[in-house]
């Protein structure tokens, strides 16, 4: 029997299937020929793409086809700002960091602070303001480079997109919308319009640029909706179509057959930026899914299975060292390892990184201005 999971711009959740979702969603997988192309321009590997979690792509060919020719790339992501920061939301923003040092390539971060308010009944433009304010603190944590980023609020920088975006929706038909998202007649007139709006950033490139200026957007599958309609209008206007990057989900700390990836509405298995390191324990050794058995004797026995602990997920998300990775992947699944122990690990692991984070987070509050896109 096949396991059911739904995965939307706006819902995630179950046991997903990533070599089904790459056939439902019409993408194309991020196979060995594509990534030794990348190789060849970056020198060495990300993490990310060396354990799949990167796995799925449209039209990055036509990237590398650009940096070949000695052309310039922009990247595109975004945050959209209904509460804190947590470390699912890092994934995207860790690999657009490592491609803009590596390309050297400028990043457009849009905060669409209007999309959680027209989809959040309880959400005021005045809380969509703060969280973005408080989002805005961790994406610069992440270390970009402030020449080379420009982070704008869609509410702030509606001057410049608002003429395109009302150039996209033109070429929309509300039954595609529909079709697309599975809205009903009982969706508000902002939900059905937000879409043209998510499509702006992929056109800015061209037209900051002032000349075809290709796009690269680093995002989680559940996004890639948003970019086929993009692509669908990208021509019609004169624009080339964008490309995705397409990265895997971090489960919440129950995993993704309890409760799909990491989620801000399930507060007590996410992991936030701004947890402490009690905080981080607790909720691991609490709440972290386990491989284990059900007696020391029976794992010593028989081994854990590391391909469905949440701790062990964790640390190919998180533990750049993949010699160490393989390792503790073998000591577990041998019943060499125990549950308590890996654990350990992850708690160690995921504390130095939020260490890291969070100090940088702290002396982002002088520097903000220097990232920020205004009109």
């Amino acid at each position: 029997m096949t396991k059911k999971y739904t995965v939307t711009p706006w819902e995630v959740s179950g046991e997903i299937d990533y070599a089904k979702l790459i056939r439902e969603f019409g993408v194309k997988p991020l196979d060995d020929k594509i990534i030794a192309r990348i190789e060849k321009h970056t020198k060495d590997l990300h993490y990310f793409l060396k354990r799949k979690i990167f796995f799925a792509h449209t039209y990055f060919d036509t990237i590398l086809e650009q940096v070949e020719k000695g052309n310039k790339f922009y990247l595109y992501t975004g945050r959209a700002p209904s509460g804190p920061v947590h470390l699912g939301h890092l994934i995207p923003w860790m690999f657009c960091k490592w491609l803009q040092d590596k390309f050297n390539a400028t990043l457009l971060f849009q905060i669409p602070d209007e999309e959680k308010f027209l989809f959040n009944e309880n959400l005021t433009l005045e809380d969509t303001k703060k969280w973005a304010d408080e989002n805005i603190l961790d994406i610069i944590a992440v270390g970009f480079d402030p020449k080379k980023t420009k982070i704008f609020l869609d509410t702030e920088y509606a001057k410049t997109m608002y003429k395109h975006a009302c150039r996209v929706s033109k070429k929309i038909t509300f039954s595609t919308v529909k079709t697309t998202f599975g809205f009903t007649d009982s969706f508000n007139l902002g939900q059905i319009f937000y879409t043209s709006m998510q499509s702006v950033p992929a056109f800015l490139p061209t037209i900051l640029e002032g000349k075809t200026t290709y796009c690269l957007i680093p995002c989680a599958i559940d996004q890639q909706p948003h970019f086929f309609l993009t692509n669908d209008v990208a021509p019609k206007l004169g624009y080339p179509k964008t490309a995705t990057i397409l990265s895997r989900f971090l489960p919440g700390l129950q995993g993704m057959h309890q409760e799909g990836k990491m989620s801000s509405s399930v507060e007590q298995t996410t992991i936030w930026t701004t947890d402490t390191p009690e905080k981080v324990r607790n909720k691991i050794m609490k709440y972290a899914f386990s491989g284990g058995r059900e007696t020391v004797e029976q794992h010593r026995k028989l081994g854990g299975n590391p391909d469905i602990d949440v701790s062990y997920q964790y640390l190919t998300y998180f533990l750049e060292d993949s010699n160490k990775l393989k390792q503790i992947y073998e000591d577990y699944k041998s019943g060499k390892m125990l549950t308590g122990e890996l654990k350990e690990i992850t708690i160690a692991v995921i504390n130095k990184f939020l260490k890291e984070h969070q100090a940088r987070r702290e002396k982002a509050k002088n520097i903000v201005e220097k990232f920020m896109l205004r009109d």
